[in-house]
């Protein structure tokens, strides 16, 4: 699995929405164009009902790229995104910037009646959280977390039986996020990636795609977190580095189901269990979520599949997106998604960073 594989189904939604057909385009703008907006804008140019009216980024190089991309629908550029946010022609926005500043722009264009995609995470602070579900609730526009793994079909089919009882009471979830080495440091990303504040760490900024789907499987969020973390291989790489290395978690939810959690930059390419699993464990087997989607029943008999393999669709996360919008569909990953997902990961980073058990209800965020 990659990053560009994401989405299906969701919590009850935060409010209606009602939208309605029509024969014009949607006017969509872009904030942020770096290599997660790139690909974002590539995957918009592509939908038949939609048009690219403004780019916004703050790398002149990025904007001139993205320009040349999207030459067809002869969008405005500006390095300044709350000129986007006052575009009345802008309907739509797409979010790609640092994490830090996804929740204030996602904020100010609700509020200026935009509908909102938003990348994850939504936000990288309990407070930030609160104030874009606040803003979201009172919004009647569309908005989508990019929490995209929730509009794979074989991995929803398979979450949807596992809900349903197929593997028994979710007893324990087992699950890691393993990457062979970091992000470069010399990379589109390495000037903010690493300072804590922006990105949040791997666990906030890309473990909570994996967290999202064990949050989804059991079918809720966890209620406390402890755990470890550390810089053991890359200190102060690149310099002033202040983001883990490594992390190891243990959640606990209301139903009793523990979920076990590891996250590394060091699992050297080639060994064994590398990369992303997810294992839930039920009182009837147990089922490798990611792959294969095959149930191993406890009793030892022979082995199913829960969800078989389909072609999923690279751009399914955006078509939801301008669905929403356009046919009034129900939002694959609403703000409440968005906001658990987002702070379950923020409760493991507090948990090693605090060194002691972190409660979600001390969040003080109603989702």
């Amino acid at each position: 699995m990659n990053r560009r594989y994401f989405v299906l189904g969701t919590a009850a939604a935060v409010r209606p929405i009602f939208a309605q057909a029509s024969s014009e385009k949607v006017a969509t703008a872009m904030i942020g164009v770096g290599n997660r907006g790139a690909y974002l804008l590539k995957a918009v140019m592509n939908q038949p009902d939609t048009r690219v009216v403004a780019l916004c980024d703050n790398k002149p190089d990025r904007l001139d790229k993205a320009a040349t991309v999207a030459a067809k629908d002869n969008p405005s550029t500006t390095t300044e995104w709350r000129k986007i946010i006052d575009n009345k022609d802008v309907e739509a926005v797409y979010i790609a910037t640092p994490p830090y500043l996804h929740a204030e722009m996602a904020v100010a264009a609700l509020k200026a009646g935009k509908h909102v995609y938003c990348e994850k995470p939504i936000g990288t602070t309990p407070s930030e959280i609160r104030d874009l579900v606040k803003a979201a609730r009172a919004s009647n526009k569309v908005f989508v977390a990019g929490q995209q793994m929730r509009t794979m079909i074989q991995l929803g089919t398979a979450i949807k039986k596992i809900n349903e009882g197929a593997i028994g009471d979710i007893l324990f979830v087992k699950a890691q996020r393993h990457a062979t080495r970091d992000l470069p440091y010399d990379g589109s990303s390495g000037d903010w990636y690493y300072d804590f504040k922006k990105s949040g760490g791997y666990l906030v900024e890309q473990s909570v795609h994996n967290l999202d789907a064990c949050n989804w499987a059991i079918g809720q969020h966890p209620i406390r977190c402890a755990g470890f973390g550390g810089i053991n291989l890359h200190k102060n790489e690149p310099q002033g580095r202040d983001i883990y290395d490594h992390q190891s978690l243990t959640y606990e939810y209301a139903n009793g189901a523990k979920l076990s959690f590891t996250q590394m930059v060091f699992h050297p390419r080639g060994m064994p269990v590398n990369n992303q699993t997810i294992a839930v464990f039920g009182s009837k087997g147990a089922v490798d979520l990611l792959y294969s989607t095959n149930f191993y029943p406890l009793d030892g008999t022979t082995q199913s599949v829960l969800a078989e393999k389909v072609e999923e669709k690279n751009d399914a996360h955006i078509r939801a997106f301008f669905d929403c919008v356009r046919h009034g569909a129900k939002s694959p990953a609403d703000v409440v998604i968005g906001a658990q997902a987002a702070l379950t990961a923020i409760m493991g980073n507090e948990a090693c960073r605090q060194g002691k058990v972190i409660e979600w209800k001390d969040f003080g965020v109603d989702v």
